[in-house]
């Protein structure tokens, strides 16, 4: 087993640390939800929750990093080069209904003085699982103790690919329809769970064999590409040109699916 950096044990504390209250909530949402009001703003309470605990560990520990988090924006630090990227609850509607898979997950990113910035450490944590991927970059990626390594298969039809879906109020409903139509009569199965950071995280763990998504943002994905790629897969764009930190799409797999994907996904 490779020892986490000094920067991964701070990152890996953080996500522990915010996982032991969150936990208790996630007890409270399965009460809540025989109620009729439901757990809609009690999960709210506890994504800011979340995220307040996140920031106020990392920052403590790297006090000039920037940071990027889905609650509360872009918090530009005195360290221009650095910047957390978090999701405090990734997969906030699974946590909603009282489902165990959802994750805290957190990147690292580093900014050249020339402009070109890269992930390079990333944590992802399931906690009602206690799972937790790590990478740092050149380092390769681990579950736990255990390296992983994304999966071997060469054969679309043998293999097992996740997607997202938007849901009401979002954009690319007939978009995500025609992908599904597009890969499923290519492939052994089709799942969407709900939660991008643990998407990219089993493709990694070779439990996915791929994985694409549209409409993404920055901390969907930051974590999660440092571990595909670390795993030995190839995290690019749909689209040729994109970047998947901010081109808002994303295909991840082995280097044997990859481009079959692409062509069927760009129709």
């Amino acid at each position: 087993m490779a020892l986490a950096s000094a920067l991964l044990q701070v990152m890996m504390d953080a996500v522990r640390k915010t996982a032991r209250p969150m936990l208790r909530d996630f007890g409270e949402v399965a009460q809540l939800q025989v109620s009729r009001k439901g757990p809609g703003d009690f999960v709210t309470a506890a994504d800011i929750k979340a995220e307040d605990t996140l920031y106020e560990l990392l920052m403590k520990s790297r006090p000039g990093y920037g940071f990027l988090g889905e609650e509360r924006g872009l918090i530009e630090g005195t360290d221009k080069s650095h910047t957390w990227i978090v999701d405090p609850i990734d997969g906030t509607t699974n946590f909603m209904h009282a489902m165990p898979h959802f994750a805290i997950t957190v990147g690292l990113q580093r900014t050249a003085p020339d402009g070109h910035s890269e992930i390079v450490a990333g944590v992802t944590y399931n906690p009602v699982m206690n799972e937790l991927f790590w990478a740092e970059k050149g380092k390769g990626c681990y579950l736990n103790d255990q390296r992983i390594r994304v999966a071997g298969r060469k054969d679309l039809s043998e293999s097992l690919i996740a997607t997202g879906l938007p849901f009401i109020g979002k954009t690319g409903h007939a978009q995500a329809i025609k992908d599904i139509h597009a890969i499923g009569q290519r492939v052994a199965g089709i799942r969407r769970l709900g939660s991008a950071a643990l998407d990219f995280a089993w493709v990694a763990a070779g439990r996915y064999d791929a994985y694409y998504e549209r409409n993404l943002q920055p901390w969907d994905v930051a974590a999660g590409i440092l571990f595909v790629t670390e795993a030995g897969g190839i995290v690019t764009t749909i689209d040729e040109d994109g970047n998947p930190m901010t081109g808002g799409q994303i295909l991840a797999s082995n280097a044997e699916l990859h481009p079959q994907l692409r062509k069927v996904l760009r129709g």
